[in-house]
């Protein structure tokens, strides 16, 4: 029996893997900006001054915003599987934060199952493996997408 691997993030810190994934962004204290990935350095905010700041989860749902497929290789340092396969990304607005976040959806949905609008929710999937972990990313999951769900899980 072949020993099991351990599922880990493709990009540490960006995202919980525990229970139900979330996103893990900053908000300021100055002004109440959020930022995804966290911001550690200025406020994203033009108007604001702030430089400090503290980890927060985002929200795990949201409405997409905008969408499209990607039908070409992104080029390194994108991991894609062997043979790439083309898949759809959307842009999301968060819930509660009001900022949008670009991710992949999840296999087995394309751009003719979305529509602006859509609301989903984030799960995590399988990016690629090598002989000891599975690296997982964050992707997008209609919430009416019934058994379009892929391997992802949430």
């Amino acid at each position: 029996m072949a020993p099991t691997k351990s599922a880990i993030p493709a990009i540490d810190g960006w995202f919980t893997t525990e229970g139900s994934p979330t996103l893990l962004g900053s908000r300021c204290r100055t002004c109440g900006t959020y930022a995804f990935p966290r911001e550690t350095y200025f406020c994203r905010n033009p108007e604001c001054d702030g430089m400090e700041f503290e980890e927060v989860p985002l929200s795990r749902r949201g409405k997409i915003w905008s969408y499209t497929d990607a039908r070409y290789q992104p080029p390194p340092p994108y991991r894609a599987a062997e043979p790439y396969v083309a898949f759809c990304i959307a842009a999301v607005e968060l819930t509660a934060e009001k900022m949008v976040v670009m991710g992949q959806v999840v296999p087995g949905v394309g751009v003719d199952d979305l529509s602006i609008g859509t609301e989903v929710e984030l799960v995590t999937d399988v990016l690629y493996e090598d002989d000891d972990h599975e690296y997982l990313v964050w992707k997008w999951r209609p919430l009416a997408s019934g058994d379009l769900t892929g391997d992802a899980h949430g």
